[in-house]
This record gives structure tokens, C-alpha cells and sequence, in this order.
């Protein structure tokens, strides 16, 4: 790897001279002239903007969709890459070994092989699967046609073609990446089991006692160690493999009635792992009959989110738990059975070899059960350990997401959203959609399990009791979901969703405080809402979380805070009005003195591993209020020691510890504490992970605003500072529906993949200062703005 580095330094030092200018020249993209394509029924023109949006126009949609593909690959072919392969588990080949855990876990999930039995099955004639295979037509003819990014030189990656197999299965990552069954599910058992209930009052989980309480039997230390090793690498794969995942998001619509202009105004921003390229790739559509101007993700044809002049939508996570980890009951005259509705089954089994860089390859056994994969059999070290299986409603329902994205891309009147919204079966999706017509709406997409009265699904199920078992699925009437309000607006934020219908929706979702904000700002009865003023609210940096930890937390402090100097330092924090500026110096000493409170509440029963995987999670967003209000929690107890501690010690000790480490970074003055020097986004490439090639592909540091569960979500794990942004708005939208040719939006980085492109990082600074750029929509904006054009004709 060093030598690779060496030789990509001395080729940008080479850049000027000519020899690595002409190499990179090679690799970058084409946006004018004329190029033949093979298939292509007719000529396709593709305009490029000031930001590098390609607008296509076509005759036909098949040709529309190949365009596609094409611009898309030359842009972001790298991208595509990396998320086959993690999807695919085979980041370990060109990444090395420090990937060798996630594609454990992804050959596990089986989404190659889901994906083979998808593909396989599929009507090849459907106007989706037409629109797919042509898209990946487009990507493969890219591909053959031109040199090899320059990462895939670096990294040594062989090109091979693209495949509906490929689009399929990263449709799979998707859908994981929603889940955090992985993450939560074990660590809230393991508390169960091994602490006791009394500790479980400090998360907010709707407890059962009947049926839910007594330990799993049969789990021991080495269980506990492969699940805390699954949690890990699923989140790895963001942390080593530069592939983002899906973390929350703000989608709202405002009726006419509410809005200056009279007509629906839509906004949404995804919260998404920021990384290097963007996630979303916009490209403007048009042939005859269809237009959309949409956000793509790599590999799929289908717009995520979309409008045109007549409609438009925009997605946030449901959060409801799809997955369910299950303790499988074991024959004991053959551990290779599991009981299964009434009778001994086998499991079936697989091999899998995983290539590894620079290292032997690993060949892993695994298992499935009736259930599905078992998921801790590729990282237990030992044997005769209990199988854990991972039930999933990604593949215990019909596969018909693509389908359902396809006709919300075309989807102009609620009718037709509502029904595109029910072919969404996994990942849950909340759809949030407006139309010129004055309509809004918002559906719960998503199948939810029909589970056994009294099971609580937040911990790992024992199918020896019936615990695992399915009946089916509910109705889709019977979602959460919305239509024209009287109200006058719908609010999408993540929170826990309250169906009509009565029906139980368990799922892993954020504080309240987010959409409590939100809710509290749009229900503002004075306010005729305009894109400027929608624009402010996406960008607001408040919540009440932290009132709500330091109205309790505060007292105990002044209690036993003694020494002058360090009361001095809690005055910012009593004065703080809980807005998350950069000039703020109490966010700063609030957000350190959380992870101080959390590590010397939570680590010494949970251990250095379950407490990392806590501080990666929601349940301890939802803790930290709840242990703060109860002095008589288990959790204040060090158990390292002899004595008994209460909450009084351990809040003095975490005050100290604040002040210390902060100390130690910024030194003694309260105005170097500022929150946007320890605050701050670098959005990472794939190659920036091996130093010193982070100069060169990573963009940042930039001090940002905003925190954890404010509207302007940049947000990062608990931990100590200084706080690196990990996931946070993965692009802005607001679309006034009286003129949706003025709509506006922003990408964290830009269009472009390819360093270093101009259209690499061209909309980070505006980005940052919270700015917008529209959306050009109009043909004669189009028309003006258009700063190239790229001709594509039938190959000859």
C-alpha cells in the first residue's frame, strides 16, 4: 500500500510537468461533443449546468434510462464499485483485512445470493426491470469504453460489467443499512440478562414482563463476544469502507393553506453517513410523457426523491424493526436441527471464500435456518455456541421496492402515491409527497410483522418459547399514514409514529426532540410559510434535549461542585439558551460532559465494547434524560470498586473529567472552547482512510453548526471531543408547488466523483453557510444555464 501511495504523490507532483496531467486528463469526465452508444433507438441530448447536472432529454424512455446510466458511470463509477462490493462482501479484497469483519457479515446477510434468486424470478418485460437493465446498459457501455477510474488503478480493481444481481443487492444494503436490530437488539438482551431489569429502567422500551423477562438459556461468554463483533462491523463498513449509511431525516409538507403562495410547499433533507463522493447523484429527466428532476443512488434508475412542476416527494427512514435476532432451539441428538412450527428442521449450509488484500483468503461456514441467516456462526470463536438466526422482512416479503419507486417517480395524484407507497415493503420508508393540486400526504411504507402478544422485539427472541413466530403481515391500512390534515401540514422526523389504526409498530426511532421543534415551528398559527422561511427551519440548530437533561443535572452539580474555577465554568451552561451556534462555548462543555456521564455511568457493567456499541446507538440518546431524572438508578454504582457510589459522586466525577480533557485540548480560556472549533465536518474518501492521501480526496474540516437531534442534524457518535461530523443532511430541498421551476436545493460535496474534477466539491463552502442553489426545472433556465452539451447517438 505504501509503494501505491508513493506512486500516486509522485503522479500528482508530476500533474504540472505533463506526464500525470494527461494521466488524470484520461480519467476525467466527458460533458460535450458526440458519442455513440450502442441500443440507442434515437438521438439523446445531454445538457450540463454550472453545477455539472446532466439534463437528458429523450425520445423514449429506454434511451432516457441508458443516458442515465452512462453520465451517471463517468461521474460516480468508483462509487458504484464500492457499494457492489459491499453489498457483495469483497471490500476485503481491495481494501485488506481491516474489511475482513464486514464482509463476514455481508456474506452472512446473503444479498449476492438474494439477489441471484430476485434476478432470476423477475419479469424481464416490466416497465421497471426495462428501466433497469437499459440503465445498467448505459453504466457497462461507460465502463468498456473508457479507461478505469484512477482509484481502481490505486486499489488494483479489475473492472467487471453491472448487473441487475448487483442493483438488487445493493437495493439490499439499503434496507440494512435503516435496521439497527444488529446494533440495539444484543445490547439491550445482555443488559436484560446479565444486569437485570432494575437497569433497564434507563431506556425507554415498552417492557413486558410476561413472556419477555427470564434470561435466553444457553448463551454464553462466547455469544455475548460474536454478537458485540457483528455490532461493530456493522458499522464498519462506513468507518473503514467509506460506504454511508442511512441515519435519520426531516421531510415535511405544508398545504396551500399554510403557505404565502397558496399552493403545497415540500422540504426534505435525508440524513445520511457523510463520505466522499456524495451520496445522491441529481440528474433532470425528460422524454415524452415523463419528467423528473431527481436524486439517484448508485445503481438504480429510480429517482429517491424527485418533483417536477406538478408533484414531488421526499423519503425519511420509518424506523420500524424489520428484524428480529432469534436464539434457535437445537436438537440435542443433532445440533445440526432446529425446532421449527412443530418439528425438528435442518439447517442448510454454505461455504463461502472471501479474498482478502495482501493476506490469505478466509473461506467462512455458514448456516441458515427456516428463520434465515444465521448471523454470529462467521465471527464465534468457538464451537457448540447457540445459533442466533436474523429474520428479516427484506426477504420474508415479495421484492417490489423498485417497482414502487418506479411509480412514485410518475405518481401526480395521492391515488397513485398512496399505492406506489404500498409496494414499498423493506426498508419502511416514511413517503412524504405534495402535488400543484393542493394535495399532501404521507404513508408509512413498509410491511410490519404480525408478532406474538407480550414479545418485545428490542431483544433477541427465544424461539424455544414461540417468541419467533409469524402469523403474517397487517394490511397496509393499517400504517401510519396521512392525508390532507385539517391541521395544514405533515412532519416526518424519525419520532415514533402514532397509527390510527391502534396496530403496535415497535421500531428503533430518534428522540422526540427533533420533530418536537419542527412540530412546534410549523404549528405557529401567524406564519404563512415561504421557501425562505422553510429554508431558516431546515437550518435551526435548537432542541430540548439538553433542557431537559440539565434542568435535573444542574442542581446536583451546584451541589457538589465546590471549587470556585470549575463553577465558573458551569455559568454557560445555566445561561444556555440550547442552541447549537458555532460561537457556542455550552455545547461544547454540554456535549463532553454527556459522554463523561455516560462512560462513567455505563462502562464499568457493560465493558469497553458494549459501551463503544451504546455510544453508537439511539437507546442511549433516549438513556441519558431518563438515568439523569432517577438518583436511584443501578447505573451510578461504579462496580469497579469497593465502595457504593451515588449519583452525586458520579456527576462530580464526570464535571471533572469535562474539564479536564477540554482543558487539555483548548486550554484554560472558556472562549477557546468554541463550539465550532471542536465541532467540525471532513467528508471522507475511501483512499483519505490511508494517510497522507486524505490531503488530497478528503474535503475539510469545516466547523459547522448544529448537533445531535437539532433540525440541522450534523451529528456524530457520543464520545469525547473534538467531534468529527459523521452524518448529518445529505442534501437540502424546498419546492413551492405555485412555481416549482424556482425550487431550490444544495449537495454537501458536488455532482462529480472524479478528482479533481471541478464539480468534485463545488458546492461544500455554500453548503456549510447553510445556502442553497436552485434546481433549474424550466426549459428556458435549462436553456440559459446550460454550460456544455454531450450529444449521444445510435452507434452506426
Amino acid at each position: 500500500m505504501l509503494k501505491l501511495i508513493g506512486g500516486l504523490l509522485a503522479l500528482v507532483l508530476l500533474a504540472a510537468g505533463g506526464v500525470g496531467g494527461w494521466y488524470l486528463y484520461q480519467k476525467q469526465p466527458v460533458r460535450s461533443g458526440v458519442i455513440e452508444l450502442q441500443r440507442l433507438q434515437g438521438k439523446v441530448t445531454v445538457r450540463y449546468d454550472e453545477r455539472g447536472v446532466p439534463h437528458i432529454s429523450a425520445d423514449n424512455e429506454a434511451d432516457l434510462y441508458r443516458a442515465l446510466g452512462y453520465v451517471h458511470a463517468q461521474d460516480r463509477l468508483f462509487q458504484m464499485e464500492m457499494v457492489r462490493r459491499l453489498a457483495n462482501g469483497e471490500l476485503a479484497e481491495v481494501l485488506g483485512p481491516k474489511l475482513l469483519e464486514v464482509d463476514k457479515l455481508f456474506r452472512t446477510l446473503g444479498l449476492r445470493e438474494y439477489a441471484k434468486k430476485v434476478v432470476a424470478a423477475m419479469d424481464r418485460k416490466a416497465p421497471e426491470n426495462q428501466a433497469m437493465l437499459n440503465y445498467l446498459d448505459g453504466v457497462n457501455q461507460w465502463q468498456d469504453s473508457h479507461r478505469a477510474p484512477l482509484e481502481f488503478d490505486v486499489l488494483g480493481i479489475s473492472q467487471q460489467p453491472f448487473t441487475a444481481e448487483d442493483t438488487y443487492a445493493v437495493g439490499g444494503y439499503l434496507a440494512y443499512s435503516f435496521a439497527t436490530a444488529l446494533r440495539t437488539d444484543p445490547l439491550m438482551t445482555f443488559i436484560r440478562d446479565k444486569l437485570g431489569a432494575d437497569y433497564l429502567r434507563a431506556f425507554d422500551i415498552d417492557w413486558h414482563p410476561e413472556g419477555v423477562m427470564t434470561p435466553l438459556a444457553g448463551m454464553g461468554s462466547s455469544d455475548w463476544d460474536s454478537l458485540q463483533r457483528i455490532a461493530t462491523a456493522s458499522l464498519q463498513a462506513t468507518e473503514l469502507g467509506g460506504i454511508p449509511l442511512i441515519e435519520g431525516s426531516n421531510a415535511w409538507a405544508v398545504s396551500g393553506k399554510r403557505s404565502a403562495s397558496g399552493s403545497p410547499m415540500l422540504a426534505g433533507d435525508p440524513h445520511i453517513s457523510f463520505s466522499a463522493p456524495a451520496v445522491w447523484y441529481e440528474a433532470h429527466l425528460s422524454a415524452p410523457g415523463f419528467e423528473i428532476f431527481g436524486h439517484f443512488q448508485a445503481l438504480n434508475p429510480m429517482a429517491f426523491l424527485g418533483h417536477n412542476h406538478d408533484f414531488g416527494w421526499s423519503m425519511t427512514m420509518f424506523q420500524n424493526d424489520d428484524m428480529d435476532l432469534i436464539a434457535e432451539q437445537l436438537n440435542p441428538a443433532n445440533p445440526q436441527q432446529v425446532w421449527h412450527e412443530g418439528k425438528w428442521v435442518d439447517m442448510v449450509t454454505r461455504s463461502e471464500l472471501i479474498q482478502v488484500k495482501g493476506a490469505a483468503p478466509q473461506r467462512i461456514q455458514l448456516r441458515s435456518t427456516p428463520q434465515g441467516p444465521v448471523i454470529n456462526d462467521a465471527f464465534k470463536d468457538s464451537l457448540g455456541t447457540r445459533p442466533i438466526s436474523l429474520w428479516w422482512a427484506f426477504y420474508a416479503t415479495e421484492n417490489t421496492t423498485l417497482r414502487g419507486l418506479y411509480e412514485l417517480n410518475r405518481a401526480d395524484t395521492l391515488a397513485k402515491a398512496r399505492d406506489a407507497a404500498t409496494l414499498i415493503h423493506a426498508p419502511g420508508l416514511n413517503v412524504v409527497w405534495a402535488n400543484a393540486e393542493g394535495d399532501i400526504g404521507w404513508w408509512a411504507a413498509a410491511q410490519l410483522p404480525q408478532r406474538p402478544l407480550g414479545v418485545n422485539p428490542v431483544f433477541i427472541l427465544d424461539a424455544a418459547k414461540g417468541e419467533a413466530e409469524k402469523p403474517g403481515f397487517y394490511a397496509f391500512r393499517f400504517n401510519p399514514q396521512e392525508e390532507n390534515p385539517a391541521r395544514g401540514y405533515i412532519l416526518s422526523a424519525n419520532h415514533q409514529p402514532q397509527p390510527k389504526s391502534g396496530v403496535p409498530v415497535p421500531g428503533y426511532y430518534n428522540l422526540p426532540d427533533r420533530a418536537q421543534r419542527l412540530d412546534a415551528l410549523l404549528n405557529a398559527p401567524d406564519v404563512k410559510w415561504t421557501s425562505v422561511d422553510t429554508r431558516k427551519l431546515q437550518l435551526d440548530v435548537a432542541n430540548n434535549f439538553a433542557p431537559r437533561i440539565l434542568r435535573n443535572l444542574i442542581p446536583v452539580m451546584a451541589a457538589v461542585v465546590t471549587d470556585p474555577n470549575e463553577k465558573a465554568f458551569m455559568e454557560p451552561l445555566t445561561k444556555w439558551d440550547s442552541a447549537y451556534t458555532e460561537d457556542s462555548i455550552a455545547a461544547t462543555l454540554f456535549t463532553q460532559m454527556m459522554y463523561e456521564l455516560s462512560k462513567a455511568a455505563f462502562a464499568d457493567e457493560l465493558g469497553p465494547v458494549q459501551f463503544e456499541n451504546l455510544a453508537k446507538s439511539r437507546a442511549l440518546d433516549f438513556a441519558l434524560p431518563l438515568l439523569v431524572a432517577d438518583p436511584l438508578s443501578p447505573w451510578w454504582d461504579d462496580v469497579s470498586t469497593p465502595a457504593k457510589e451515588s449519583h452525586f459522586e458520579t456527576v462530580r466525577i464526570a464535571w471533572s473529567n469535562t474539564l479536564k480533557h477540554l482543558q487539555g485540548l483548548y486550554g484554560t480560556s472558556l472562549l477557546d472552547w468554541r463550539w465550532g472549533v471542536a465541532h467540525t465536518l471532513t467528508q471522507g474518501h475511501p483512499l483519505g482512510r490511508q494517510k497522507p492521501l486524505d490531503k488530497i480526496f478528503d474535503v475539510g474540516p469545516f466547523p459547522v453548526p448544529g448537533g445531535r437531534e437539532t433540525p440541522n442534524n450534523f451529528s456524530s457518535p457520543w464520545g469525547p471531543a473534538p467531534w468529527a461530523v459523521t452524518y448529518g443532511p445529505s442534501t437540502r430541498r424546498v419546492i413551492d408547488f405555485a412555481d416549482a421551476g424556482k425550487a431550490v436545493g444544495i449537495n454537501p460535496l458536488g455532482q462529480s466523483g472524479v478528482w479533481p474534477d471541478k464539480h468534485y466539491a463545488d458546492q461544500t463552502e455554500k453548503y456549510v453557510k447553510g445556502e442553497y442553489v436552485r434546481m433549474w426545472l424550466d426549459e428556458a433556465d435549462v436553456a440559459a444555464r446550460t454550460e456544455s452539451t454531450l450529444t449521444l447517438r445510435p452507434a452506426r
